[in-house]
């Protein structure tokens, strides 16, 4: 396989010619240095040379990205190469700079408005909740400009995508390509009195788009099982190996072979998912004055509700009925009351590893 980075790699990779192995192609941005993205005047590693972008309308960072990633595909193709594209834009990360000839596309555009937004009751939630004021009229007009400049910086994303699937088309790969388009975590708007930012077990925060293009993937289907970041690795393996399983069980049978915890969601693309989680586990890092916490989060099947328990270090729970309360306005949890389910099986999550973690997602 023809490999390639094309993006973001890790906050903080910076001012370094280091080029991991394993990429035929490696165009990785030094991004999230101190929290900054900058989407001109920038510095790229460019296969071991870094090379400057200055702030001409032709080095916006999304659409030399989209460049670099159309020649790939077409050097890759064009030698008969198998290529896997690894293609990470900043956008819409703040200061969520849109293209120039996307400027003022949506002036005007308002935040999302959940019923959990600037939420006029959270003396049931924990502490780091309950000491947030409601939003003023100053910080809901914030979120809203936020979210225009979110939005407006998406649509060069979007342009990224459509010169990718036309590349495909016109190069005659796309018959025998798959296209996974995702992102890494959700973000707050004003939900739960939060104005900006991520990291907590709410939903806004741990849901991410996931839509996957190729054979097999019937048109305008969905579907409702879970599916988490740890399984891209199997899935991306699974489809790589597929011409010549052999190699792969080859590479397996060797001592440091890497056992993830996720599965690959080829069954679930294809339609023949039998046996499959209702279970997910959460975890979140100590950030913005909230402790560390572990998390079970379900889908109603036929043995459980869709429901979320979240243990924080401390005494701290939450627990809700998403079924009856998709918003997370009212936090059931009773520390008199019989543990649920839910504890018992968050245990289970927190301490399994690899394949050992099927069966505590699948559940009963």
């Amino acid at each position: 396989y023809q490999t390639a980075l094309i993006g973001k790699y890790l906050n903080g990779y910076h001012d370094t010619t280091y080029r991991p192995p394993g990429w035929s192609k490696w165009f990785a941005t030094f991004d999230g240095t101190g929290g900054i993205f900058r989407y001109f005047d920038y510095d790229v590693n460019d296969n071991g040379t870094i090379r400057h972008y200055g702030t001409g309308e032709s080095d916006y960072k999304t659409d030399v990205l989209s460049r670099e990633t159309e020649a790939f595909i077409s050097s890759s193709v064009s030698q008969s190469k198998p290529f896997f594209a690894y293609v990470a834009p900043i956008a819409p990360h703040l200061p969520s700079r849109p293209a120039p000839r996307d400027a003022h596309t949506y002036d005007g555009l308002k935040a999302p408005r959940l019923r959990s937004f600037d939420e006029a009751n959270v003396l049931d939630k924990p502490p780091w909740i309950t000491q947030l004021p409601n939003l003023t009229s100053e910080e809901i007009a914030r979120i809203d400009k936020r979210h225009e400049n979110r939005v407006e910086s998406l649509q060069a994303v979007d342009d990224l995508v459509e010169g990718v699937v036309d590349t495909l088309n016109g190069a005659g790969a796309m018959g025998n390509t798959y296209v996974f388009f995702t992102s890494d975590n959700g973000w707050h708007h004003g939900e739960h009195r939060i104005p900006m930012e991520k990291g907590r077990p709410y939903e806004e925060d741990i849901h991410v788009p996931l839509l996957v293009r190729g054979p097999g993937v019937a048109r305008n289907s969905s579907t409702n099982k879970m599916a988490l970041n740890t399984d891209y690795l199997p899935t991306f393996m699974d489809f790589a190996c597929s011409p010549d399983p052999t190699i792969c069980e080859t590479l397996k049978a060797q001592k440091n072979w890497y056992v993830p915890d996720g599965r690959s969601l080829r069954p679930v693309l294809k339609r023949t998912a039998s046996a499959w989680r209702n279970a997910m586990l959460l975890e979140a890092a100590a950030a913005r004055g909230a402790p560390t916490s572990y998390g079970i989060r379900t889908v109603d099947s036929g043995t459980t509700k869709k429901g979320k328990y979240v243990e924080y270090e401390g005494t701290e729970r939450e627990l809700y009925d998403l079924g009856a309360d998709p918003n997370e306005l009212t936090n059931i949890y009773d520390p008199n009351a019989p543990p649920s389910d839910l504890v018992l099986r968050l245990h289970d999550l927190k301490g399994c590893a690899g394949t050992g973690c099927f069966t505590a997602e699948n559940g009963p």
